[in-house]
């Protein structure tokens, strides 16, 4: 496949159609083009690839496909012929489903009223519910997508909402498959697994499309892949006549350095020790239970674990936002947290940790703020840019222009508000407040979540030389490849507990993967997975 209109040849040698063809598909929001003449075509019965930065218009151009969007002009072809697709129910009706990477849940319905929402079969709900039941018990033990029907989605880890969202299109008997950003909350071998069901779904004539940053996974699944950049497709190829460094550059538009490069750690004195603790939520639900470690000056720890196991909890009780119930922390040889006694965040800003939240709009960023005002969040009391009475706002603009420059953020306009920024540009705003402190700690959540390739290459680039600063590093990230890269230590969560540790040098994928899905010690035998409940 070469670009659109290519058609495969059936073996009674007539061409089949492609099972979806977007020509010329243009879309505007205001002044924004998102989409400009936009054209791909994906051969049926293949896994098709889409690849780009943020703000590319991969989103958009699927929004369209799925009815969420109307094209301003173009054309939508399904199997060979054009459509108007005007709505998901649309879609749905002629074959098309999507999984989202945002989930499309309803939070307090139980796991068979989301599969059925929208496709109730005649008056009778109970008659849905059961059908869906049996089509429900059926695929988990067909595709290994086994949860309980009858969990409510508000009590299910993110893992598991992952899988409904999966469950949904199957149970809708999707011709053609959308998957956004899929394996975001799955394990590596959750995600073999996935792509053993892609491959099924392959073998049976149904079409995937693929959207995902990870170009490691568009190179071993994807038969061909396509590249957005700036809203136009820029590209299309093989899958297998590309290579990750040729797509890297193609959604740039510049050579891109896919590789971490540094050196060997020079770990230091112990900074930070964790002991014995535990910390229960206000549902009286045992979020940590018995952490031990220590984090070192001159090193990058990185935490590893399927969102939900606790990694969200570690940063919390470290950077003062919850109290612990057990044990103690250490902080530069003083005790910052204990059974009755914590630090608060301002605090432990003050003594030199620093905390890169895991979700930046909710906890690191206040979105209707200006740049410069974001730039002294946590810091807004320093004597620097205070005066006797009142804030220097033009030392506090001075400030945020010396971020912008160093940390390279677009546009360079301080009084921008940060809903203005792309959410690479932002989650440098946000690290480079937090770093240019010179913390003696730093907390780091997803620090590339929903970032550019080219950003990401940035902000590993800073990780690494605050290292080599001699500072510690808490890394923690759901992105397995992220976290081999950059730890020099890696120790791996798994129900609240730290089941695991293993020097970056001698970490594999397999390996960590097990751990991950609960398997203690795999590289010794022990293959008992999934905790002890």
């Amino acid at each position: 496949m070469t670009g659109p209109g290519a058609q495969a040849v059936s073996a009674a040698g007539g061409a089949i159609p492609p099972a979806v063809e977007l020509i010329g598909l243009n879309k505007h929001f205001g002044p924004v083009h998102a989409n400009r003449d936009v054209c791909i075509s994906v051969p049926r019965g293949t896994v098709h690839g889409i690849v780009g930065e943020n703000g590319a218009g991969k989103s958009t151009m699927m929004a369209m496909l799925y009815g969420f969007y109307k094209a301003d002009s173009g054309r939508i072809r399904i199997n060979g012929e054009d459509v108007h697709i005007t709505s998901p129910s649309d879609a749905i009706s002629r074959g098309i489903g999507m999984v989202h990477q945002h989930f499309m849940l309803v939070e307090p319905f139980t796991v068979l009223e989301n599969v059925i929402l929208g496709v109730e079969q005649g008056g009778m709900i109970q008659g849905s519910l059961n059908h869906a039941r049996k089509e429900l018990r059926r695929l988990g033990e067909e595709y290994g997508l086994e949860v309980d029907p009858d969990a409510r989605i508000r009590d299910l880890p993110v893992g598991l909402q992952q899988r409904v969202e999966i469950l949904k299109a199957l149970y809708r008997g999707a011709e053609t498959l959308i998957l956004d950003e899929p394996t975001g909350v799955l394990t590596p071998q959750e995600a073999d697994h996935l792509f053993r069901i892609l491959d099924t779904l392959r073998s049976q004539g149904k079409t995937v499309i693929l959207i995902t940053h990870k170009l490691r996974e568009i190179m071993a699944v994807t038969d061909n892949v396509s590249v957005m950049r700036r809203g136009t497709m820029v590209a299309h190829r093989p899958t297998a006549e590309t290579s990750k460094e040729e797509l890297a550059e193609l959604m740039v538009g510049r050579k891109v350095l896919l590789r971490v490069e540094k050196g060997e750690a020079k770990p230091g004195e112990c900074v930070v020790s964790l002991e014995n603790v535990s910390y229960t939520d206000d549902m009286g639900r045992e979020r940590l239970k018995d952490i031990n470690l220590s984090i070192c000056t001159g090193e990058i720890l990185g935490i590893a674990g399927v969102s939900g196991n606790g990694q969200s909890e570690l940063l919390e009780v470290l950077s003062g936002i919850s109290p612990i119930s057990r044990g103690r922390i250490m902080f530069k040889g003083e005790e910052i947290a204990a059974p009755g006694k914590q630090s608060n965040p301002q605090e432990l800003r003050r003594a030199g940790i620093a905390h890169v939240a895991e979700d930046r709009h909710r906890m690191g960023m206040i979105m209707d703020f200006t740049a410069a005002e974001n730039t002294i969040l946590g810091y807004h009391r320093g004597k620097e840019i205070n005066g006797p009475v009142l804030m220097d706002l033009k030392k506090v603009e001075g400030r945020c222009m010396e971020h912008m420059e160093k940390f390279d953020v677009r546009p360079p306009i301080p009084g921008l508000a940060a809903s203005g920024f792309s959410g690479g540009n932002q989650q440098k705003i946000v690290l480079a407040r937090e770093m240019e402190e010179n913390p003696d700690l730093l907390l780091v959540g997803q620090p590339t979540r929903g970032v550019d390739i080219g950003a990401i290459e940035f902000i590993h680039k800073q990780l690494i030389t605050m290292r080599d600063a001699g500072k510690a590093v808490l890394l923690v990230s759901v992105e397995l490849d992220e976290i081999m890269s950059l730890a020099d230590r890696i120790l791996v969560m798994f129900d609240g507990r730290i089941i695991g540790e293993v020097a970056a040098k001698d970490a594999t994928e397999q390996a960590l993967g097990l751990m991950m899905a609960g398997c203690e010690n795999p590289a010794a035998g022990k293959q008992e997975c999934g905790g002890d409940e």
